[in-house]
């Protein structure tokens, strides 16, 4: 018993909106064989259903004519909120005018004249059904296609992120990457996946491709100035340039103890973090510089999330790394 309350709980469910209590059971007895039927008996009722069952409901089913507000309105908020739901218009009332701008607009698959035929109504639930599973079947493939998308993405950006230090700096520096990386997993930022209903595949290369220069073009003259400003100096006193040099660019990091505390974690993925059509802001490119730049003082830097802070202490700079060290942070992000 408790197996088929389950089993039924789960299944691709009807909504059926209808201010006529005869229409509501005459729908009942005609489709709740095809699929578990919930039902309402106006706009804000249907609109309820939908918010608390919207993840399983296949197909929306509304009457054009009842109190308040007509059904095309709840057709409307379906299709806005619900996109794979299947919506259906049904009256007993020649409102051409509603019916067609529901059309026009998206708002519906099918319009159903009252009164049903029959046999007539149960197949055009079983093509909506069907349908409903196909919409489910390629929705479920483009996500898993645009995540493979915003991975490659995100791998990208950290290829970026080494192919800079090894252009600065050299080759066979890589303790600021580790160091970069690290702090921007600490942050915990998800990844914010682009627009695809406004952007394609060649729209999101090209908007990558400008960021990423700009980014590269603002590391490399952020770098610039601390090498002429700051010549060798003691691990100490390249924290305390480094702190006064972000908390310049807006940044807020101050000198704690023998480190440095940054009270805003989330800046330190923005790189990698952000949708492409965001700039990278100058602060942002003045973090990557500065651990250019320290690595070049041979100071090294390791990121400890501290509540809602992380601190970034001094460590010995480390000389070696695996081969495949890059493929193993790519694959953490």
């Amino acid at each position: 018993m408790n197996e088929a309350k389950a089993t039924e709980e789960l299944a691709p469910a009807i909504i059926f909106v209808d201010d006529e209590a005869t229409a509501v059971k005459y729908f009942q007895r005609a489709i709740g064989s095809l699929a578990p039927v919930l039902t309402g008996g106006s706009v804000e009722e249907g609109k309820a259903l939908l918010d608390q069952h919207g993840d399983r409901v296949a197909v929306l089913v509304s009457d054009q004519r009842m109190p308040g507000e007509f059904g095309n309105e709840l057709l409307r908020y379906a299709s806005e909120r619900f996109p794979h739901v299947v919506r259906i218009l049904t009256t007993a009332y020649a409102e051409i005018d509603q019916t067609v701008a529901a059309v026009n607009l998206g708002h519906i698959h099918r319009y159903i004249k009252k009164p049903w035929d029959i046999t007539a109504l149960r197949m055009e639930l079983k093509q909506a059904l069907e349908l409903a599973e196909l919409r489910k079947e390629r929705d479920t493939l483009v996500r898993e296609k645009l995540g493979v998308l915003q991975k490659q993405v995100v791998a990208t950006r950290v290829g970026l992120v080494r192919s800079l230090s090894a252009t600065l700096i050299g080759l066979e520096r890589f303790q600021p990457v580790e160091t970069y990386l690290a702090a921007a997993l600490l942050a915990n930022v998800p990844n914010s996946e682009p627009d695809w209903l406004l952007q394609d595949y060649s729209d999101l290369i090209a908007a990558e491709s400008a960021r990423s220069g700009a980014f590269g073009h603002t590391v490399a003259a952020h770098l610039a100035t601390l090498r002429s400003r700051h010549g060798g100096m003691s691990a100490s006193d390249a924290l305390t340039a480094l702190a006064g040099t972000l908390s310049e660019a807006g940044i807020g990091v101050r000198r704690e103890g023998d480190g440095l505390m940054w009270d805003q974690p989330a800046a330190l993925a923005e790189f990698l973090a952000e949708p492409g059509n965001n700039a990278v802001s100058s602060a942002h490119a003045a973090w990557l510089a500065s651990l250019l730049w320290l690595d070049i003082n041979d100071v090294a830097l390791q990121p400890v999330r501290e509540g809602n802070a992380i601190a970034l202490r001094p460590v010995q700079r480390a000389s070696e790394f695996a081969a495949d060290r890059l493929a193993t942070w790519i694959e953490q992000f």
